[in-house]
Protein backbone atom coordinates (compact mmCIF):
# COMPACT_ATOMS: atom_id res chain seq x y z
CA UNK A 1 0.00 0.00 0.00
CA UNK A 2 2.90 2.49 0.69
CA UNK A 3 4.86 1.73 -2.58
CA UNK A 4 1.74 2.37 -4.52
CA UNK A 5 1.15 5.57 -2.53
CA UNK A 6 4.64 6.47 -3.15
CA UNK A 7 4.26 5.40 -6.68
CA UNK A 8 1.39 7.76 -7.06
CA UNK A 9 2.57 10.59 -5.66
CA UNK A 10 5.86 10.12 -8.10
CA UNK A 11 3.44 10.45 -10.76
CA UNK A 12 1.20 13.39 -9.68
CA UNK A 13 4.78 15.46 -9.08
CA UNK A 14 5.96 14.25 -12.78
CA UNK A 15 2.70 15.85 -13.86
CA UNK A 16 3.37 18.93 -11.87
CA UNK A 17 6.69 19.46 -13.02
CA UNK A 18 5.75 18.86 -16.68
CA UNK A 19 2.79 21.23 -16.27
CA UNK A 20 4.91 24.04 -14.56
CA UNK A 21 7.90 23.16 -17.30
CA UNK A 22 5.05 24.02 -20.32
CA UNK A 23 4.20 26.98 -18.53
CA UNK A 24 7.75 28.26 -18.46
CA UNK A 25 8.10 27.61 -21.95
CA UNK A 26 5.10 29.14 -23.08
CA UNK A 27 5.98 32.17 -21.37
CA UNK A 28 9.65 32.40 -21.72
CA UNK A 29 9.09 31.44 -25.74
CA UNK A 30 6.15 34.30 -26.25
CA UNK A 31 7.60 37.66 -27.46
CA UNK A 32 5.92 40.44 -30.13
CA UNK A 33 7.03 40.93 -33.34
CA UNK A 34 8.78 44.24 -33.54
CA UNK A 35 6.43 47.68 -34.32
CA UNK A 36 7.39 50.10 -37.37
CA UNK A 37 9.34 47.44 -39.11
CA UNK A 38 10.09 47.84 -42.86
CA UNK A 39 8.64 45.27 -45.39
CA UNK A 40 10.09 44.03 -47.93
CA UNK A 41 8.67 44.48 -51.15
CA UNK A 42 8.76 41.89 -53.88
CA UNK A 43 8.55 42.30 -57.59
CA UNK A 44 6.43 40.26 -59.17
CA UNK A 45 6.57 40.57 -62.48
CA UNK A 46 3.17 42.58 -63.60
CA UNK A 47 2.39 45.15 -65.26
CA UNK A 48 3.35 48.91 -64.35
CA UNK A 49 2.18 52.17 -64.33
CA UNK A 50 0.20 54.31 -61.46
CA UNK A 51 -3.38 55.17 -59.93
CA UNK A 52 -4.64 58.46 -61.03
CA UNK A 53 -7.54 60.43 -59.68
CA UNK A 54 -10.92 59.88 -61.67
CA UNK A 55 -10.03 56.22 -62.57
CA UNK A 56 -12.08 53.43 -61.06
CA UNK A 57 -10.02 50.89 -58.77
CA UNK A 58 -10.86 47.51 -57.48
CA UNK A 59 -9.35 45.99 -53.95
CA UNK A 60 -10.11 42.86 -53.07
CA UNK A 61 -10.07 40.89 -49.54
CA UNK A 62 -9.87 37.63 -48.17
CA UNK A 63 -9.46 36.02 -44.98
CA UNK A 64 -7.99 32.29 -46.21
CA UNK A 65 -8.31 30.61 -42.54
CA UNK A 66 -4.49 29.10 -43.25
CA UNK A 67 -6.37 26.74 -45.30
CA UNK A 68 -8.29 24.50 -43.05
CA UNK A 69 -11.65 25.49 -43.12
CA UNK A 70 -13.94 23.77 -45.56
CA UNK A 71 -17.37 24.25 -45.40
CA UNK A 72 -17.66 20.97 -43.26
CA UNK A 73 -14.90 21.86 -40.86
CA UNK A 74 -15.36 23.43 -37.53
CA UNK A 75 -12.52 25.47 -34.91
CA UNK A 76 -12.28 24.22 -31.39
CA UNK A 77 -11.72 27.89 -30.66
CA UNK A 78 -15.17 28.31 -32.13
CA UNK A 79 -16.64 25.96 -30.43
CA UNK A 80 -15.45 22.72 -32.71
CA UNK A 81 -13.89 19.96 -32.69
CA UNK A 82 -10.97 20.41 -34.95
CA UNK A 83 -7.56 22.36 -34.20
CA UNK A 84 -5.42 21.52 -37.71
CA UNK A 85 -5.96 21.46 -41.20
CA UNK A 86 -6.86 17.71 -41.88
CA UNK A 87 -4.40 16.95 -43.98
CA UNK A 88 -0.99 18.82 -46.33
CA UNK A 89 -3.83 17.87 -49.37
CA UNK A 90 -6.58 19.59 -48.01
CA UNK A 91 -4.59 22.78 -47.31
CA UNK A 92 -3.45 22.85 -50.94
CA UNK A 93 -6.98 21.99 -52.16
CA UNK A 94 -8.35 25.45 -49.76
CA UNK A 95 -5.88 27.83 -51.20
CA UNK A 96 -5.79 26.94 -54.84
CA UNK A 97 -9.55 26.72 -54.62
CA UNK A 98 -9.69 29.65 -52.70
CA UNK A 99 -6.98 32.09 -54.98
CA UNK A 100 -9.43 31.10 -57.98
CA UNK A 101 -12.60 32.32 -56.48
CA UNK A 102 -10.80 35.86 -55.65
CA UNK A 103 -8.78 36.13 -58.56
CA UNK A 104 -12.06 36.02 -60.61
CA UNK A 105 -12.73 39.19 -59.07
CA UNK A 106 -10.22 40.82 -61.05
CA UNK A 107 -8.71 43.37 -58.72
CA UNK A 108 -5.96 45.83 -58.60
CA UNK A 109 -5.21 45.03 -55.02
CA UNK A 110 -5.78 41.81 -53.49
CA UNK A 111 -5.25 41.74 -49.65
CA UNK A 112 -5.24 38.71 -48.03
CA UNK A 113 -5.94 38.00 -44.21
CA UNK A 114 -4.51 34.48 -41.59
CA UNK A 115 -1.44 33.16 -44.19
CA UNK A 116 0.51 30.20 -42.27
CA UNK A 117 4.31 30.27 -43.79
CA UNK A 118 4.76 27.43 -41.18
CA UNK A 119 2.62 26.08 -38.81
CA UNK A 120 1.84 22.60 -37.33
CA UNK A 121 -2.00 23.32 -38.09
CA UNK A 122 -1.26 23.88 -41.55
CA UNK A 123 1.24 20.74 -41.72
CA UNK A 124 4.29 23.36 -42.24
CA UNK A 125 3.18 24.24 -45.36
CA UNK A 126 4.35 27.52 -47.01
CA UNK A 127 1.46 29.00 -47.94
CA UNK A 128 2.59 32.87 -49.03
CA UNK A 129 4.75 30.63 -51.84
CA UNK A 130 1.88 28.55 -53.15
CA UNK A 131 -0.38 31.84 -53.30
CA UNK A 132 2.48 33.47 -55.14
CA UNK A 133 2.59 30.74 -57.48
CA UNK A 134 -0.20 30.63 -58.10
CA UNK A 135 -0.88 34.15 -59.15
CA UNK A 136 2.46 34.26 -61.32
CA UNK A 137 2.67 37.54 -62.79
CA UNK A 138 -0.79 39.24 -62.53
CA UNK A 139 0.71 41.79 -60.04
CA UNK A 140 3.16 43.99 -60.10
CA UNK A 141 4.35 44.09 -56.20
CA UNK A 142 4.11 42.20 -53.31
CA UNK A 143 4.40 42.74 -49.53
CA UNK A 144 4.19 40.55 -46.43
CA UNK A 145 3.66 41.43 -42.95
CA UNK A 146 4.62 38.46 -40.06
CA UNK A 147 1.61 38.82 -37.60
CA UNK A 148 2.42 36.12 -35.06
CA UNK A 149 4.65 33.42 -34.06
CA UNK A 150 3.44 31.94 -31.27
CA UNK A 151 4.82 28.90 -29.26
CA UNK A 152 3.73 25.77 -29.06
CA UNK A 153 -0.03 25.23 -27.94
CA UNK A 154 -0.37 22.12 -26.74
CA UNK A 155 -4.24 21.64 -26.82
CA UNK A 156 -6.11 19.77 -27.43
CA UNK A 157 -3.97 17.26 -26.28
CA UNK A 158 -5.22 14.79 -28.54
CA UNK A 159 -4.46 17.23 -31.47
CA UNK A 160 -2.54 20.25 -30.21
CA UNK A 161 -3.17 23.23 -32.42
CA UNK A 162 0.88 23.75 -32.17
CA UNK A 163 3.02 26.23 -33.12
CA UNK A 164 2.45 28.77 -35.87
CA UNK A 165 3.73 31.73 -37.94
CA UNK A 166 1.24 33.62 -39.75
CA UNK A 167 0.18 36.91 -41.50
CA UNK A 168 -1.25 38.77 -43.60
CA UNK A 169 -0.03 39.74 -47.39
CA UNK A 170 -0.90 42.46 -50.13
CA UNK A 171 -0.23 41.91 -53.73
CA UNK A 172 -0.86 45.28 -55.97
CA UNK A 173 -0.71 45.69 -60.08
CA UNK A 174 0.75 49.29 -59.46
CA UNK A 175 4.35 49.30 -57.57
CA UNK A 176 4.64 49.49 -54.17
CA UNK A 177 7.41 52.20 -53.09
CA UNK A 178 7.48 51.07 -49.25
CA UNK A 179 5.57 48.91 -47.31
CA UNK A 180 5.46 49.21 -43.07
CA UNK A 181 4.50 46.87 -40.28
CA UNK A 182 2.49 48.30 -37.59
CA UNK A 183 1.76 46.61 -34.12
CA UNK A 184 -1.39 46.60 -32.76
CA UNK A 185 -2.21 46.87 -29.41
CA UNK A 186 -3.43 44.10 -27.93
CA UNK A 187 -4.65 42.54 -24.29
CA UNK A 188 -2.44 41.82 -21.58
CA UNK A 189 -2.44 38.83 -18.97
CA UNK A 190 -3.19 34.80 -20.34
CA UNK A 191 -5.61 36.51 -23.02
CA UNK A 192 -2.60 37.54 -25.07
CA UNK A 193 -1.79 33.30 -25.33
CA UNK A 194 -5.26 33.14 -26.99
CA UNK A 195 -5.58 36.19 -29.59
CA UNK A 196 -1.16 36.49 -30.34
CA UNK A 197 -0.07 38.90 -31.52
CA UNK A 198 -1.63 41.50 -34.22
CA UNK A 199 -0.73 44.13 -36.32
CA UNK A 200 -1.65 46.21 -39.77
CA UNK A 201 0.78 46.90 -42.90
CA UNK A 202 0.92 50.21 -45.11
CA UNK A 203 1.47 50.15 -48.34
CA UNK A 204 2.06 53.18 -50.27
CA UNK A 205 1.26 53.08 -54.32
CA UNK A 206 3.05 56.20 -56.07
CA UNK A 207 0.07 58.21 -58.33
CA UNK A 208 0.59 59.72 -61.19
CA UNK A 209 0.16 63.54 -59.79
CA UNK A 210 2.76 62.84 -57.36
CA UNK A 211 0.92 62.07 -54.45
CA UNK A 212 0.32 58.24 -52.61
CA UNK A 213 -2.84 55.75 -52.29
CA UNK A 214 -2.14 54.26 -49.36
CA UNK A 215 -3.15 50.64 -48.72
CA UNK A 216 -3.73 49.12 -45.27
CA UNK A 217 -3.88 45.62 -44.23
CA UNK A 218 -5.48 44.78 -41.49
CA UNK A 219 -6.86 41.55 -39.26
CA UNK A 220 -8.15 42.58 -35.92
CA UNK A 221 -7.81 40.81 -32.83
CA UNK A 222 -10.89 38.18 -32.07
CA UNK A 223 -10.50 36.01 -28.91
CA UNK A 224 -10.89 38.63 -26.69
CA UNK A 225 -12.47 38.91 -23.17
CA UNK A 226 -14.71 41.94 -24.20
CA UNK A 227 -13.88 42.95 -27.45
CA UNK A 228 -12.96 46.66 -26.91
CA UNK A 229 -9.21 46.08 -27.66
CA UNK A 230 -10.82 46.00 -31.68
CA UNK A 231 -11.55 49.13 -30.60
CA UNK A 232 -8.36 50.39 -29.29
CA UNK A 233 -6.92 48.80 -33.12
CA UNK A 234 -9.09 50.77 -34.78
CA UNK A 235 -8.39 54.28 -33.25
CA UNK A 236 -4.72 53.29 -33.73
CA UNK A 237 -5.48 52.61 -37.69
CA UNK A 238 -7.69 55.77 -37.86
CA UNK A 239 -5.34 57.58 -36.70
CA UNK A 240 -2.50 56.68 -39.18
CA UNK A 241 -5.17 56.83 -41.95
CA UNK A 242 -6.25 60.34 -40.84
CA UNK A 243 -2.48 62.14 -40.58
CA UNK A 244 -2.31 60.13 -44.44
CA UNK A 245 -5.16 62.21 -45.68
CA UNK A 246 -4.07 65.28 -44.35
CA UNK A 247 -0.70 65.34 -45.85
CA UNK A 248 -3.00 65.07 -49.23
CA UNK A 249 -2.92 61.29 -49.79
CA UNK A 250 -5.73 58.87 -50.77
CA UNK A 251 -6.26 56.13 -47.87
CA UNK A 252 -7.95 52.69 -48.57
CA UNK A 253 -7.71 50.04 -45.92
CA UNK A 254 -9.33 46.45 -46.08
CA UNK A 255 -9.51 43.13 -44.06
CA UNK A 256 -11.04 41.36 -40.92
CA UNK A 257 -12.98 43.77 -38.43
CA UNK A 258 -13.84 40.82 -36.29
CA UNK A 259 -16.48 43.44 -35.68
CA UNK A 260 -20.19 43.19 -36.66
CA UNK A 261 -20.30 45.88 -39.59
CA UNK A 262 -23.82 45.54 -40.23
CA UNK A 263 -24.90 46.64 -36.83
CA UNK A 264 -26.89 43.54 -36.24
CA UNK A 265 -25.75 40.64 -38.37
CA UNK A 266 -27.63 37.85 -36.72
CA UNK A 267 -30.80 39.49 -37.59
CA UNK A 268 -29.66 40.69 -40.73
CA UNK A 269 -28.82 37.25 -42.38
CA UNK A 270 -32.20 35.81 -40.39
CA UNK A 271 -30.14 33.30 -37.60
CA UNK A 272 -29.15 33.82 -34.11
CA UNK A 273 -26.38 32.86 -32.05
CA UNK A 274 -25.00 33.93 -28.51
CA UNK A 275 -23.53 37.28 -27.72
CA UNK A 276 -19.57 36.69 -29.63
CA UNK A 277 -17.10 39.15 -28.55
CA UNK A 278 -15.47 39.57 -31.48
CA UNK A 279 -19.39 40.30 -33.28
CA UNK A 280 -19.78 43.50 -31.76
CA UNK A 281 -21.00 47.09 -33.61
CA UNK A 282 -18.36 49.09 -34.47
CA UNK A 283 -18.71 52.61 -31.99
CA UNK A 284 -19.76 55.12 -34.06
CA UNK A 285 -17.58 58.65 -32.20
CA UNK A 286 -14.41 56.52 -32.61
CA UNK A 287 -14.96 57.17 -36.63
CA UNK A 288 -13.15 60.23 -37.17
CA UNK A 289 -15.26 62.44 -39.19
CA UNK A 290 -15.66 62.55 -43.28
CA UNK A 291 -14.08 58.96 -43.01
CA UNK A 292 -16.14 55.82 -43.73
CA UNK A 293 -16.39 52.17 -42.87
CA UNK A 294 -18.14 50.37 -45.85
CA UNK A 295 -19.65 47.31 -45.14
CA UNK A 296 -20.23 44.47 -48.40
CA UNK A 297 -23.76 44.14 -47.71
CA UNK A 298 -26.66 44.07 -50.17
CA UNK A 299 -30.04 44.15 -47.99
CA UNK A 300 -32.02 42.73 -51.08
CA UNK A 301 -30.14 40.05 -51.19
CA UNK A 302 -27.16 39.64 -48.27
CA UNK A 303 -24.73 36.97 -48.13
CA UNK A 304 -22.94 36.98 -44.91
CA UNK A 305 -18.81 36.98 -45.23
CA UNK A 306 -18.30 35.00 -41.86
CA UNK A 307 -19.26 32.14 -40.19
CA UNK A 308 -19.08 30.58 -36.85
CA UNK A 309 -17.24 27.92 -37.20
CA UNK A 310 -18.44 25.82 -34.23
CA UNK A 311 -20.06 23.41 -36.79
CA UNK A 312 -19.85 22.53 -40.47
CA UNK A 313 -21.50 24.97 -42.30
CA UNK A 314 -25.36 24.92 -42.56
CA UNK A 315 -27.94 27.43 -43.57
CA UNK A 316 -28.92 27.96 -39.83
CA UNK A 317 -25.54 28.68 -38.57
CA UNK A 318 -24.57 32.15 -37.04
CA UNK A 319 -23.15 34.06 -39.93
CA UNK A 320 -22.23 38.21 -39.77
CA UNK A 321 -20.12 40.53 -42.18
CA UNK A 322 -17.14 41.06 -40.69
CA UNK A 323 -14.80 41.85 -43.53
CA UNK A 324 -15.29 45.38 -44.65
CA UNK A 325 -13.27 48.56 -45.53
CA UNK A 326 -12.24 52.13 -44.49
CA UNK A 327 -12.28 55.24 -47.14
CA UNK A 328 -10.71 58.59 -46.66
CA UNK A 329 -13.09 61.16 -47.44
CA UNK A 330 -11.45 62.08 -50.60
CA UNK A 331 -11.81 58.33 -51.75
CA UNK A 332 -15.62 57.79 -53.53
CA UNK A 333 -17.11 53.95 -52.84
CA UNK A 334 -18.92 52.77 -56.57
CA UNK A 335 -20.03 49.13 -55.18
CA UNK A 336 -19.21 46.56 -52.31
CA UNK A 337 -19.90 43.43 -52.14
CA UNK A 338 -19.60 39.87 -50.58
CA UNK A 339 -18.64 37.18 -53.68
CA UNK A 340 -20.44 33.93 -52.45
CA UNK A 341 -18.49 30.94 -52.29
CA UNK A 342 -20.41 28.68 -49.86
CA UNK A 343 -17.49 29.25 -47.50
CA UNK A 344 -16.34 25.83 -48.85
CA UNK A 345 -12.47 26.82 -48.69
CA UNK A 346 -12.63 29.39 -46.02
CA UNK A 347 -14.73 30.55 -42.86
CA UNK A 348 -14.89 33.72 -44.32
CA UNK A 349 -16.49 34.74 -48.53
CA UNK A 350 -13.90 37.41 -49.77
CA UNK A 351 -15.19 40.72 -50.22
CA UNK A 352 -14.71 43.53 -52.69
CA UNK A 353 -14.87 47.37 -53.37
CA UNK A 354 -14.73 49.35 -56.50
CA UNK A 355 -13.39 53.01 -55.80
CA UNK A 356 -12.54 55.85 -57.24
CA UNK A 357 -9.51 58.75 -56.12
CA UNK A 358 -11.30 61.94 -55.88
Amino acid sequence: MKKALISILCVLLALVLIAGGYVAYVFLAYYRVEDSQPLAVDALGGPSGAPAPGETYRLASYNVGFGAYSADYSFFMDGGTESRARSAEAVRENLAEAVEAVTALDPDFLLMQEIDVDGTRSWHIDELALIREQLGGGFASGTFAQNYDSPYLFWPLTEPHGANKAGIAVFSKFPIASALRRSLPIEGGFMKFLDLDRCYSVQRVPAADGRELVIYNFHLSAYTSDGTIANQQLEMLFADMEAEYDAGNWTVAAGDFNKDLVGDGGAAFGVTGPDYTWAQPIPEEIIPEGFRIVAPFDEAAPIPSCRNADRPYGEDDFCVTVDGFILSPNVEALEAAVADTGFAWSDHNPVYLDFVLN
